[in-house]
């Protein structure tokens, strides 16, 4: 079983989502805030409006996408590490809105996820976040 995994908000709630984070910046059309069943929302792990509309969900981008995103996490140090911290605990659910979520900025946080928890199972000490290196090879996103 995956410790991080993505869903879409409209999918039922599991009971093995664990801790359920939505990492979109707007609130979902059509979802009722007390219906989502949430433990966080961390807007700012969203990719910015001028990123995400350069993207446009146009899978030829999707390697640039990726590599221009994961510049602009740096930007919000304090809710990666609070979504590491979820990850740390145990299950993690990451939500989002978007219809592809394996070419969505969810499934670019997960892989970073993984390869952070990698990290520190090999080095078995916490290190800083490998999405803070841009210049350093990370995941591969596809």
């Amino acid at each position: 079983m995956e410790r991080v995994r993505v869903r879409r908000v409209y999918d039922p709630v599991d009971p093995g989502d664990g801790a359920r984070v939505l990492v979109d910046r707007l609130w979902p059309r059509g979802v009722q805030k007390s219906a989502l069943l949430l433990d966080a929302w961390e807007k700012s792990l969203a990719p910015s409006t001028d990123l995400r509309r350069w993207f446009g969900h146009d899978v030829e981008r999707w390697r640039e996408f990726c590599r221009r995103y994961r510049a602009e996490l740096g930007a919000a140090p304090e809710a990666w590490g609070r979504l590491l911290g979820f990850s740390r605990r145990g299950r993690l659910t990451l939500l989002t809105a978007t219809r592809d979520v394996e070419h969505s900025h969810a499934a670019v946080l997960r892989a970073l996820l993984a390869a952070e928890r990698a990290e520190e199972a090999a080095n078995g000490e916490r290190a800083s976040p490998v999405c803070f290196a841009p210049d350093e090879p990370g995941p591969d996103p596809d």
